[in-house]
């Protein structure tokens, strides 16, 4: 019922380009770096004679600095802030388009032989700088790579290509085969399966669903050397360590996801949902826990603070909580009764029907960080989405509020819980900041180093679906201590020469080889 209501009230209510990439809302119309570095460093030079090979195996390849701008521009804030001072962060590379696994296995042949870095490109909804290509070279878009390929009934497993984006995806397996995934990220309508997979993302009903690493059965990647191989493909195995993890969330680094394999769920006809108010957040999270931890997953459970109890629903002398659920009436009722019991021993009861009608009437719209707060040349918004145990999830979450608000400038810190667990749980944190124009880039670095030294500090993880791209590179040392040199190790057993994404996922952006383009 949840499922079906995503795709019969559309992504954003329509506003946003159907099966490409949406242009974020701050987009300008620039058209060169006018010599400005941006955020790319020594991005590399490729030769004529390259871009002329290139030709030959790509369906289209763009080489302008316009397009390089226009084809990269992603959708998170730092992109934003760069772009509106008059320094887009990338205009240095060459945009290759492609429709086939063949031709992305010739691209990185190509790449791998001449050392020339490789930057996946799809939908470009991040928010982390993932995808913007630092060393240049090429992006390699795959957004023609869209078909679905096949669906096996008994099994319930779907084979699609990378490019598909979220929403005719899901609009396909709705309407062919009366089957849903369950995953409804805040961006379904403007990014794509590979992209998904790529970040480790995770949809508004993962309670009942689960994050994409729970959804993938099997996928084919082509390795830096454009060799392609398959992994996974198993309910289970015990075969050694599982390789079909280590891609996801990798981020383009390890290697490009050309085909996923995906469990599907039957399409629910039945759904309900409950909201209660909590005196404070900390309250709110204890009854969170007690639901989890009494055997009941309903489908989305969360839990708003004040700040954005007020801003979402009107409320904002209270915490409200939102539980709503979908499938097998049998379930269904279970879940929201066990929940109901624990509810009423801290909680008030509210208006279910219209707190539920409201979140299913917003939860996609674009650019809700902003929401309540006035617009204006200086103000930025973002959000911030981390995972802890429940020991500690309410100090965390005074914790980094009161780090937020403490960097000058910011307007407010507020969070929800998103995403919850047995064992611990999602908070999404909005962070706005409103100062002089020249000062946006400073405010916005203040106010993650704030924050992340409070995740740093109750050694919890900096992301729950987001991924680290560029922004959040510069913590995961502090983060991961030795565990980062053993990825990096395998990064360079997989990528040698370090051609794919490099920079990310705080991993050197230094090319190992000759120098690149030279042919």
């Amino acid at each position: 019922m949840i499922s079906k209501e995503a795709i019969k009230r559309g992504y954003n209510r329509g506003n946003y380009t159907i099966g490409a990439h949406t242009r974020p809302a701050w987009a300008t119309e620039i058209t060169s770096s006018n010599g400005a570095r941006g955020m790319q460093v020594d991005p590399v030079a490729i030769s004529e004679a390259t871009f002329d090979r290139l030709r030959v195996i790509a369906d289209e390849v763009l080489t302008s600095e316009s397009d390089v701008i226009t084809w990269t521009r992603d959708w998170w804030a730092g992109s934003m802030i760069a772009e509106t001072q008059g320094a887009p962060a990338t205009s240095k590379g060459v945009i290759v388009r492609v429709s086939t696994v063949e031709q992305i296995q010739d691209v990185m042949r190509l790449a791998s032989e001449s050392a020339i870095p490789v930057t996946v490109s799809a939908g470009r909804s991040n928010v982390t700088g993932a995808a913007l290509p630092l060393r240049g070279g090429i992006v390699l878009d795959v957004c023609e790579l869209n078909k679905l390929l096949d669906f096996d009934p008994q099994s319930q497993i779907v084979e699609v290509e990378a490019g598909m984006f979220g929403d005719i995806f899901e609009q396909t397996i709705q309407k062919e085969y009366g089957m849903t995934m369950g995953h409804w990220p805040s961006s379904f309508g403007i990014s794509t399966v590979g992209g998904w997979v790529a970040c480790r993302g995770a949809g508004q009903l993962s309670t009942r669903y689960g994050k994409i690493e729970d959804m993938v059965f099997g996928m084919d990647v082509v390795l830096a050397d454009g060799r392609l191989i398959t992994v996974g493909g198993y309910a289970r195995s015990a075969i050694g360590p599982d390789l079909q993890q280590m891609f996801i969330g990798s981020e383009g680094t390890l290697g490009v996801i050309v085909r996923v394999r995906l469990k599907l769920h039957r399409l629910p006809d039945y759904g309900r949902a409950i909201a209660w108010g909590f005196s404070s957040f900390a309250s709110g999270l204890e009854a969170c826990r007690e639901i989890l931890q009494h055997g009941a997953n309903p489908a989305a459970l969360r839990l708003y603070d004040n700040l954005e109890s007020g801003v979402q629903f009107g409320l904002p002398e209270t915490n409200v909580l939102l539980i709503a659920d979908e499938g097998e009436p049998d379930i269904v009722d279970a879940v929201l009764a066990i929940s109901e019991r624990i509810c009423q021993q801290s909680g008030e009861e509210l208006d279910g029907e219209s707190i539920f009608e409201r979140w299913l009437d917003t939860r996609y719209l674009t650019g809700k960080s902003a929401e309540g707060f006035k617009k204006s040349p200086g103000l930025v918004a973002d959000t911030l989405e981390m995972v802890g145990r429940w020991r500690d999830l309410s100090a965390v979450y005074d914790d980094v509020v009161a780090a937020i608000n403490a960097v000058p400038g910011t307007l407010a810190g507020s969070a929800h819980q998103s995403h919850a667990y047995v064992d611990g749980a999602c908070l999404y944190f909005s962070l706005r900041g409103d100062v002089p124009v020249e000062q946006r880039a400073a405010w916005y670095r203040a106010a993650w180093d704030a924050a992340n030294a409070v995740l740093i500090k109750h050694k919890t993880s900096l992301s729950h679906h987001h991924g680290v791209g560029l922004l959040r590179s510069p913590y995961m040392q502090a983060s991961l201590g030795e565990s980062l040199s053993v990825l990096a190790d395998i990064k360079k057993a997989l990528d040698p020469q370090n051609i794919l994404n490099p920079g990310k996922l705080g991993l050197s952006a230094q090319l190992y080889a000759h120098q690149a383009g030279q042919s």
